[in-house]
């Protein structure tokens, strides 16, 4: 989503008659769109005029065309501003991240900067490698750029930058992020002017803009599927913003580990779809690469199933790559410091025992730490959805105290950026409020291009879900509400509905996500927790209702096998059965990435739900 377009006349007009933050404002708010802080105004005026300065080079034609505020497909980033034209052979949109910065200072850290913003000084990634990494983003996930051959060309402008700090921002530990994207200071404004007219002196014969705006996209690629390449030394996926702050305060500690005997536990915050598993497995790449010990670990066997599989398709006969994932229920038979490095991903879902019987080992937050020199937890404590789930961030930070380790646990570390769900922040917030999780300020709004669909029939749903299962990323996914009866014998079906739905739960675990003949099954919590998939239709059982205006969990309704909530009578499980079912189905109603349809067995929580969603535009 483009929030502001033209050419570079009617740009600089705007800006010499003062209206250009203004106008911005207005077109947020016609789009719906809500915005960060009224500092984000501030640098509106601030930092526009000065790029309008920039072009206004007369090897610039008035009608090469300007862009600000590009929402990133399948992301909640947006691009500062774009300019788009033709070098005489090939169209080109050079993209350019601003930042008022005046001075910042140079790490030892990948790729990261220490900078004042947003009221304090903090790691923030080096603008060079935010605006590649930008460029990168639309490159994978916009078609139609690539169709077109559009050169997509990044570079940063610091207009405030002090020439006396040029040593911090240009230096030598940033030389492949500054050859990828070129940062242009306070004094460079002929070069980056020269620069910009290299690529965009004349206009295109296309509108670029309206295709980036309006081009199919092709989806992000599949963390699953890629994730052979990645073990195999290449950057499948990159990183943006907290993530890579993330991934470089994680890997200079393991450098560092060769020199420091001491143990250290990171803790990594973020919700569905903030880009966990990401960071995660582009560690265990780069770790690996690096020459240290490192595995992956999860409790969550679908993704550690899902991801090591991909390790042996095709071309990628990697098969003995397996061991980099292992259980989190294997790590009680692990000597100290086995592994310089465990990235224990769905951290939230680690239990005390391990075993099918739950008799073995300690703790398994306690023996990952143990087992490593530097732990490194991934955490959403919005998703525990289980009674014996002990992830939460007290628990490693007391287990890590316990065994003599430093904790790393800051803002820095928080993951805040939506890749999922369409790069809707609002969407997420949206579930919050629309569960009664918490009451959001924002629970009416979400991206408009989230395909959203409430359905009175489940066989309607289906079949409107098949239709979007083109490449086999397309799944139903229910609470556990409904009878196991396939089990034991396949010529049963087990959930049956109205309407003449019927489905058996899914055969296996692990295979579900990826397996062409999953579609017709129905998987659930567990086969589905620590993957994403582009649609998902969501079976919403009698365990949650909409009674009383008020959204109502009924732990009895579960199916009397289900192990994941208190069956007791006190008030206390009550309250922990209550947040378990409501935890589940929002992790549920945030697996996909492109749309979401949903199917209520109670009548009145479907029909609240389709008053939330009409409130939210999407009636």
């Amino acid at each position: 989503m483009i929030v502001y377009s033209g050419n570079k006349e009617s740009f600089q007009r705007d800006l010499i008659n003062g209206v250009i933050a203004s106008k911005i404002e207005v077109l947020f708010s016609s789009l719906g769109i809500p915005r960060e802080s009224r500092a984000e105004y501030r640098s509106w005026e601030n930092s526009l005029p000065k790029i309008g300065m920039i072009i206004s080079n007369r090897k610039i034609d008035d009608d090469v065309q300007v862009a600000l505020e590009y929402q990133i497909p399948l992301t909640s980033k947006r691009v500062d501003f774009m300019i788009g034209g033709n070098d005489g052979v090939r169209n080109n949109v050079v993209i350019v991240e601003l930042k008022q910065w005046e001075t910042c200072r140079a790490t030892t850290r990948e790729n990261v900067v220490k900078a004042f913003t947003g009221g304090a000084e903090r790691d923030v990634p080096h603008p060079s490698q935010q605006a590649y990494s930008y460029a990168k983003l639309i490159e994978n996930f916009n078609e139609a750029v690539r169709e077109n051959d559009i050169g997509l060309i990044p570079c940063a402008f610091l207009h405030n930058y002090k020439e006396e700090n040029r040593d911090q921002i240009c230096n030598i530990r940033y030389k492949e992020a500054l050859s990828d994207a070129p940062v242009f200071l306070k004094e460079d404004g002929y070069g980056l002017s020269e620069f910009i007219s290299r690529y965009v002196p004349k206009p295109a014969k296309k509108n670029l803009f309206e295709i980036l705006e309006n081009g199919k996209l092709r989806p992000s690629k599949s963390l699953q599927e890629e994730v052979g390449r990645i073990l195999n030394g290449n950057t499948e996926f990159d990183m943006i913003d907290e993530q890579l702050v993330a991934y470089s305060t994680i890997l200079k500690l393991v450098e560092n580990s060769v020199n420091d005997s001491k143990k250290h536990t990171i803790i990594v915050q973020g919700g569905p779809g903030t880009g966990k598993s990401v960071i995660a497995i582009n560690l265990l790449a780069k770790i690996i690469n690096n020459g240290f010990s490192c595995a992956y670990v999860t409790k969550t066997s679908a993704p550690r199933y899902t991801f090591s599989e991909s390790l042996i398709k095709g071309k990628h006969k990697l098969s003995y790559l397996r061991g980099l994932f292992k259980s989190a229920g294997t790590c009680y038979k692990l000597n100290a410091d086995t592994y310089t490095c465990l990235l224990c991903d769905e951290a939230h879902r680690l239990t005390a025992k391990s075993g099918i019987y739950s008799n073995l080992g300690e703790n398994q937050v306690k023996e990952i730490i143990n087992a490593s020199r530097i732990s490194v937890f991934f955490v959403d404590e919005g998703q525990i959805v289980h009674v014996r789930d002990i992830g939460t961030i007290d628990e490693i930070k007391k287990q890590a105290e316990a065994l003599g380790a430093i904790v790393h646990c800051n803002d820095s570390l928080k993951l805040t950026s939506q890749f999922r769900c369409n790069g809707s922040d609002g969407y997420i917030a949206f579930l919050d409020d629309v569960l009664q999780i918490r009451h959001t300020a924002n629970y009416s709004y979400f991206d408009l291009d989230y395909d959203i669909e409430v359905f009175d029939d489940a066989c309607e749903m289906r079949d409107a879900l098949r239709t979007k299962n083109t490449n086999n990323k397309a799944r139903m996914i229910a609470g556990y509400c409904y009878p196991w009866l396939s089990q034991n014998d396949k010529s049963k079906m087990d959930i049956i509905l109205p309407g003449g739905f019927k489905a058996q739960w899914n055969f296996t675990t692990e295979q579900f996500a990826t397996d062409p003949d999953s579609f017709e099954q129905v998987g659930c919590i567990h086969s589905t927790q620590g993957l994403e998939f582009e649609y998902v239709g969501i079976i919403i059982g009698l365990d949650m209702v909409y009674k009383n205006n008020e959204v109502v969990t009924d732990y009895t309704k579960r199916d009397r096998r289900d192990s994941s909530i208190p069956r007791g009578k006190t008030q206390e499980d009550r309250v922990l059965a209550d947040k378990i079912i409501r935890n589940t189905y929002k992790t549920l109603l945030s697996r996909g990435q492109k749309g979401c349809y949903i199917y209520c067995q109670d009548n009145a929580l479907r029909d609240y739900f389709k008053k939330r969603l009409s409130a939210a535009g999407k009636g």
